[in-house]
């Protein structure tokens, strides 16, 4: 069954959802592209495409009409474009590029599964 459902996408166009391991709110570096070094926190992240919206990251113009029926004033208006998420690390509190990883913490009868960082393995999850 699953390999119809596959080989449906694949003639559709349509991708496999990628696991991505940042959240919205996580402070990130770019760590390649037109905006190297530039840090930010994430806007949206985008499964399907496997890439993430970073805030004042990957700006780019898009000039418009007006459109007087919908409220719209025309301009040249400044967005931020999604960015491929291997191009970004997320940052610890103490402002470290760190890979991702994961731990299961026990609290009293609530095991939850918390995310850490591979370089100091601080708990990267606000609780």
């Amino acid at each position: 069954m699953a390999k119809v459902a596959y080989q449906r996408r694949q003639e559709r166009g349509e991708r496999e959802p990628v696991r991505i391991k940042l959240r919205k709110d996580d402070l990130v570096r770019v760590i390649a592209g037109r905006d190297k070094g530039k840090t930010g926190k994430v806007l949206d992240v985008h499964r399907q495409t496997g890439r993430v919206t970073v805030e004042g990251v990957m700006i780019v113009k898009r000039h418009t009409k007006p459109n007087p029926s919908k409220q719209i004033k025309g301009g040249v208006a400044e967005k931020p474009m999604p960015i491929h998420v291997s191009n970004v690390m997320i940052l610890t509190p103490g402002g470290v590029p760190t890979r991702i990883g994961y731990k299961t913490e026990t609290l009293g009868s609530d095991v939850r599964r918390v995310r850490i960082a591979r370089k100091g393995g601080e708990v990267l999850d606000k609780k």
